[in-house]
């Protein structure tokens, strides 16, 4: 057996894919393959800190627990219908929306994609380093610790160096070593997660459940809102990703379903036990707000805190892994010519400069992350509503892959009308939504009155749902309802133009269902 053989037989060949469609020789799998993806991402402890988050917006428990079920639920089921396109036509996400807004226009939704994707990973990393030197600390205080017990800097600086390493390496060795990986990971994961929830659980208070008042209507909104962006609304450009692989013929119902269960059953679980911890000890949600994973794994002895924290940091790794990979090809959408491995150390640098931010400059990890929440779930939510809107314009055309080709090659440059729509729902969504982190805070909110800016329908983040609706509603009036849309343009295959498409690829020939005759008439551009 040759050497490349042997590599494609344990996972480590680097992949050739990039953003071209995968040839259905290359397909593989089946949909539940993808659980274990989504399994693994969402399995750590974080996801109690994330109930914590919800119940500190002014519900209680039972408000809490209700709220983020129904949030992950719903923005679980988005991602999981986006991610049917992946088996369709073997593209990633963001290659896949070029069929909405054409190659070029495609940069705008595709670069903030990226930005979306590189803000989860600093945060990720950001905690994997610090989980990774909270135990170096307690292990080695004299090496590794400050005088008041804290992690020295050069700790964390050098667990981040090493989780960000780890992470770079496997990403770029691409698809099928993390789909393999992906399923180890779940189960270590999930049975050290079990295990902590039996050292967790006992420690609920519940006689205190009942103490926390009910919030509001537009809070209990707020809260399902706000659970949406934790989970779903933040992974709409991804699901394709690894679904792509999968054959053309995967029913969709497999898809959704296995990507949806991936994705909500370890957060729905987590969020129950952060929301009762919580609820019996209020004091518990200030320090999850400046430490989300440290004030829980206090909570357990030092026997168990250790093998817990080290998987902890594999299970963040795992999450870093997998959006490391979908940020590559993030970037390859935008339109830089380069190769996915450069790509990634382009991925890396940017990840130092905003993990330095989140830890040397920001006062709160809880007011950053839920105000780049907010901003990121503005655009993305916007975006995934004009995908979802357009499926049903890509099915009509039997998922032709050209429509993400170069104008005259079958795509187009641009189509206004899904950059207006764009445009107009993520303008709308930043003007009602309002961020607790000041230096973010100056492009949000700018709909609101001074009170306007204070009160319950800003901080319920339903300007974020706005922001979805509209966009998707106004591309569907443009595009089914005054019908502009254009057909496949080939106008430059049928001038005998055989010029290589952005992304490296070559053009295809049109089918004769496609051809320029037949897109002839159609006189809408």
């Amino acid at each position: 057996m040759s050497s490349a053989a042997q590599q494609g037989r344990i996972g480590a060949a680097v992949e050739s894919n990039g953003v071209n469609p995968v040839p259905d020789a290359e397909r593989r799998g089946r949909p539940s393959g993808l659980f274990a993806v989504w399994f693994a991402w969402n399995i750590s402890i974080l996801g109690i800190s994330y109930g914590i988050f919800v119940f500190s917006l002014g519900l209680n428990v039972w408000q809490t627990i209700v709220a983020g079920t129904i949030g992950y639920l719903a923005s679980s089921a988005l991602v999981g219908i986006l991610a049917v396109g992946g088996p369709r036509t073997g593209l990633p996400t963001l290659t896949q929306t070029r069929f909405a807004f054409g190659m070029k226009g495609n940069r705008i939704p595709a670069f903030f994609a990226y930005l979306s994707n590189m803000g989860w990973k600093v945060t990720i990393i950001t905690l994997a380093s610090t989980t990774g030197a909270k135990l170096f600390a307690e292990l080695w205080p004299s090496v590794f610790a400050d005088t008041d017990g804290s992690s020295a800097t050069f700790t964390i600086v050098l667990w981040f160096v090493i989780v960000l390493a780890v992470t770079m390496t496997v990403s770029v060795l691409g698809h099928e070593l993390i789909m393999k990986l992906e399923v180890w990971i779940s189960w270590v994961t999930g049975i050290m997660t079990v295990v902590f929830l039996g050292f967790v659980v006992p420690q609920i208070r519940w006689t205190h459940l009942g103490d926390t008042p009910a919030g509001g209507p537009l809070v209990f909104v707020g809260g399902i809102v706000m659970a949406m962006t934790l989970v779903g609304l933040g992974f709409l450009n991804y699901g394709g990703d690894f679904a792509r692989y999968l054959p053309r013929n995967t029913p969709a119902r497999g898809v959704i379903g296995w990507t949806t269960a991936g994705l909500s059953l370890p957060v729905v679980t987590l969020l129950i036990v952060g929301a009762l911890l919580v609820g019996g000890d209020p004091k518990l949600g200030a320090a999850t707000a400046s430490d989300p994973i440290g004030a829980l794994t206090a909570l357990l002895p030092m026997w168990f805190f250790v093998p817990f924290s080290i998987v902890i940091v594999i299970s963040l790794v795992s999450a870093a892994i997998t959006g490391m990979y979908s940020s590559g090809l993030a970037l390859m959408a935008v339109g830089v010519p380069l190769r996915r491995s450069v790509t990634t150390m382009i991925n890396a640098i940017i990840i130092a400069a905003g993990a330095f931010y989140l830890l040397f400059i920001s006062t709160s990890f809880l007011a950053t992350f839920q105000s780049f929440l907010s901003l990121i779930a503005v655009m993305m939510g916007t975006m995934g509503g004009i995908q979802l809107v357009d499926f049903i314009r890509q099915r009509r055309a039997g998922w032709n892959t050209d429509m993400a080709n170069p104008r005259g090659h079958g795509g187009r440059d641009g189509r206004w009308t899904a950059i207006v729509s764009l445009i107009t729902g993520t303008v709308v969504g930043l003007g009602l939504v309002t961020s607790a982190d000041p230096n973010l805070g100056e492009i949000t909110g700018f709909l609101l009155t001074e009170s306007g800016r204070t009160g319950v329908f800003a901080s319920s983040g339903l300007g974020i749902v706005i922001a979805m609706v509209l966009g998707a509603a106004l591309y569907g009036i443009l595009t089914f309802g005054l019908r502009l849309d254009p057909r496949p343009d080939y106008s430059l295959v049928a001038a005998g133009d055989t010029a290589r498409g952005e992304d490296g690829s070559q053009p295809p020939a049109p089918d004769a269902a496609d051809s320029p005759a037949a897109e002839s008439t159609n006189t809408d551009r």
